[in-house]
């Protein structure tokens, strides 16, 4: 009998920022339908231990910790502690020297260490167009969106991690309109490029993939957020790949991102050092 061939674990984290839950159930989201089908689509509160700022929430996401432990309060990421809470690829990367990993998108602190972080370092920041125009917003997502695509297509990154910022900006320029809600269907798009780069890898078939899309926070319907009301407070998480079900969101917290990747990939975690666990781990030790 011939053996099965060996599998090899890849995960894709995208993000899409400031995409109130309320609003992604109600627009036109085909390719995130898609991942929800296939494991899971949960609404998420942003905890409390966070505000509900992209800083903290993005580096919860990332280090599996919140603010009270990573450090980051705001945006601006001074007074951070990830050298005690690392990110998920650079854990992944020290933990497993000969895997590889891509991060892409426009916002400086995520990637850029004299923005006060980075969170992630060495990412991919696309060329800006003009900062203050929603035009510009857009083609640079545009502009991530292709990059990361290229690099899942062509290169054999163990995970990625794609940001998408024209939502939230949208959302702080006129609040939740119709084109903020075209903004969240313009991420799903993206989302589609993404998944059919995937798809179209020669080695496809010899590799697990593991996808989570989630939110940072919501946003006020006038727009802006950092407050502590349920529209600010309303994020969502969806992830589909192996092991995982549709009960495995239940419970859910932006720290289980870092946990179940890093599980996925073979990480070994100290538990008790981190907030996050791997997804459906919450709802197996309910009572």
């Amino acid at each position: 009998m011939t053996a099965a061939p060996h599998r090899t674990a890849r995960v894709l984290v995208m993000g899409w920022d400031g995409v109130r839950d309320d609003v992604r159930r109600a627009v036109r989201t085909p390719h995130l339908d898609r991942i929800a089908a296939r494991g899971f689509a949960r609404t998420v509160r942003v905890h409390p231990r966070n505000p509900t700022i992209s800083g903290p929430v993005w580096s919860t996401m990332a280090t599996g910790v919140h603010s009270d432990r990573h450090g980051v309060v705001d945006n601006d990421f001074r007074g951070h502690r990830f050298a005690e809470h690392p990110d998920l690829l650079t854990r992944l990367r020290a933990a497993r020297p000969e895997a590889t990993t891509f991060a892409a998108g426009e916002w400086p602190p995520l990637f850029t260490a004299d923005s006060g972080g980075p969170l992630f370092a060495g990412g991919y920041r696309p060329p800006l167009g003009p900062q203050d125009a929603l035009p510009g917003i857009a083609a640079v997502d545009e502009a991530t969106t292709g990059r990361v695509a290229q690099e899942l297509l062509t290169q054999d990154h163990t995970a990625v991690f794609s940001y998408h910022v024209l939502p939230d900006m949208v959302g702080h320029d006129q609040g939740v309109t119709d084109l903020y809600r075209a903004a969240v269907e313009t991420c799903d798009q993206q989302l589609g490029v993404l998944l059919a780069a995937i798809e179209a890898r020669p080695a496809r078939d010899r590799e697990d993939w593991t996808v989570i899309v989630l939110t940072d926070h919501g946003h006020r319907d006038e727009g802006d957020h950092g407050g502590d009301s349920e529209a600010e407070r309303q994020a969502w998480i969806a992830a589909a790949g192996p092991g995982i079900a549709a009960a495995s969101g239940d419970g859910i917290d932006h720290a289980d991102v870092m946990a179940h990747a890093l599980t996925v990939l073979g990480v070994e975690l100290d538990l008790e050092s981190i907030a996050g666990r791997p997804f459906g781990a919450r709802a197996a030790a309910a009572p």
